[in-house]
């Protein structure tokens, strides 16, 4: 459905000219599993390229453009900056549509309330605005006094955002603000109509204080992608149940109940210290034509992706192997951005 507002905040399904993309690097985090992790993010930009453009910041473009396939080749764009990190959902620019044009939105990233550094990925949207990277008519607008993260929202492009209270209220983000606050604020910057904010829901060794895109996901402005859990003796199922009792008591701005799609709570998987990671099939990312969706090499993942494709019946639904991200504590929504039309 196409929004009737000459002014919003565009949901992932909304036509796209790109993804972002921030390449790893010997200096991230990622520099004892780099050859694994770039094999992950080869994937997932193979299947990008195929579809859209994909703009790619990375330390060494010409190593970088040597593992991408050379059918797709001319849909890539290489920029040359450094980074902290590669978690381009929350480092990269929000973009509104206004009349028809794009404006890119660069709020603060300060590493998740100050848990790692991210004073390099906090410069990159204005670096590449500055390099003339976007369109000519797309305006920047330096929102960097308000911390707001990528994955810690969901827009329906209707006027509704759908977030969680223990990402932005949590310490070190806008505490001086209150609830309220915050939520007038952010109805003020995207010309919403509402928040829907979950209380409930949470994922062990997640770093980022429960991003809704771990959690549940508009896939059309009537329809709520959600994990279940369905083992009481798992740590998450009374969290998680609480969360789809909220979920169920939302109503669409016309009134209606949400249609639910309930995903599989992912198996649980622990890093070498035995601490569990944040697996979770929430984390898709919808692209023109397609959904990738993360993969964790278990029996789920099929299950998971019957139930996505039928949110999706005119997307191919596309498992792609991300056991290699949660190592990390993301997964693979969490490495990209997308751009509407009218921005690359």
């Amino acid at each position: 459905m196409k929004s009737t507002r000459s002014k919003f905040l565009p949901p992932e399904w909304y036509p796209q000219s790109g993804v972002l993309m921030t390449w790893p690097h010997k200096k991230s985090d990622w520099i004892d599993l780099l050859d694994e992790v770039e094999d992950c993010f080869t994937l997932i930009a193979n299947e990008i390229l195929k579809e859209e453009n994909l703009l790619v910041i990375c330390s060494d473009p010409v190593a970088v453009a040597q593992k991408f396939e050379n059918s797709n080749i001319h849909n890539l764009i290489l920029v040359q900056l450094d980074s902290n990190d590669t978690w381009a959902r929350d480092h990269g620019p929000i973009t509104m549509i206004d009349h028809g044009n794009a404006i890119l939105h660069d709020f603060q990233f300060n590493g998740w309330g100050l848990k790692f550094p991210a004073f390099l990925d906090n410069q990159l949207t204005t670096e590449l605005y500055k390099k003339g990277i976007f369109q000519r008519d797309a305006t920047y607008v330096n929102r960097l006094n308000f911390v707001l993260e990528g994955g810690s929202f969901e827009s329906d492009g209707q006027g509704t955002l759908l977030t969680t209270e223990k990402c932005q209220l949590s310490k070190n983000r806008n505490e001086k603000f209150s609830r309220s606050e915050i939520e007038d604020y952010l109805i003020k910057t995207f010309d919403l109509q509402r928040v829907l904010w979950l209380s409930s829901g949470y994922l062990a060794g997640d770093d980022t204080d429960s991003h809704v895109d771990t959690l549940a996901r508009f896939c059309d402005e009537k329809t709520i992608a959600y994990v279940k859990c369905d083992d009481p003796s798992d740590e998450h199922f009374d969290q998680l149940k609480q969360m789809e009792a909220e979920i169920r008591s939302f109503r669409s701005l016309d009134g209606s109940a949400y249609r639910l799609i309930e995903l599989p709570m992912a198996e649980y998987v622990e890093d070498e210290s035995g601490c569990r990671l944040p697996a979770t099939y929430a984390n898709f990312l919808i692209i023109n034509n397609k959904v990738l969706l993360p993969f964790y090499s278990t029996g789920k993942d099929e299950i998971a992706r019957n139930a996505l494709q039928s949110a999706f019946p005119n997307r191919e639904v596309i498992g792609i192997e991300c056991s290699t991200l949660i190592k990390q504590y993301g997964s693979l929504h969490c490495v990209t951005m997308q751009f509407p039309v009218g921005v690359l």
